[in-house]
């Protein structure tokens, strides 16, 4: 999808401050809620990790903000290396990563290796009347233990996968200015991830 295959190829063509910024925002929980491919990369997704995050937990976002193809700032989660994020991640107990796919249907495709945290998001979702389920796309399932959601000390993640058409009723529009104005579906789903985030878990991570 994008033009580099890490950070280090990146930062030879792309530019801090010009081209993406880096923004870190540590919490106590021991939990980080990432966004490695927010602004335009994957729209939506920075705002949704923020809000998320909150004052609880660690917040990291990957922001591109190039005036047009942001998607050549696109990293894979299991090649992603930020040297910023990567120490959120590898210092937190559980990361939960929000990402963007394409789609015009209402859905949050639910994945990871923390099947009890990916069940309870995807559970509390379903019950508020969203459309929670697995990814048929192997490659959006979060399965991989390089995927940037499973590199924290439990090696064990969650990943969302947003459909464009569900980040599309979560705000104005999707663009820079448009994603200042969140709807009700915005605030109705990140309180159901502080939720439960909130909640201690039935094991130890």
């Amino acid at each position: 999808m994008g033009n580099y295959s890490n950070y280090r190829q990146l930062v030879i063509w792309e530019q801090e401050g010009r081209d993406f910024l880096i923004h870190v925002r540590e919490g106590s929980s021991g939990i980080a809620v990432i966004a490695p491919h927010g602004g335009g990369i994957e729209p939506g997704t920075m705002e949704l990790a923020d809000a998320t995050a909150g004052d609880v937990h660690t917040f990291y976002c990957f922001e591109g903000i190039k005036r047009s193809k942001n998607a050549d700032l696109h990293i894979t989660s299991e090649l992603f290396n930020e040297p910023r994020g990567m120490d959120i991640v590898k210092r937190s107990r559980v990361v939960l990563a929000l990402h963007g796919c394409k789609g015009q249907e209402e859905a949050v495709y639910v994945g990871g290796l923390d099947t009890e945290l990916r069940e309870k998001i995807r559970g509390s979702l379903i019950q508020a009347g969203f459309n929670a389920e697995p990814s048929p796309r192997p490659e959006i399932q979060g399965q991989s233990e390089n995927n940037i959601c499973n590199r924290c000390r439990s090696g064990k993640g969650v990943q969302l996968e947003l459909s464009r058409g569900l980040r599309k009723r979560m705000f104005e529009d999707l663009t820079r200015s448009g994603r200042k104005n969140r709807t009700a579906i915005f605030h109705t789903f990140v309180s159901i991830l502080r939720d439960v985030l909130s909640r201690p878990p039935n094991r130890q991570q």
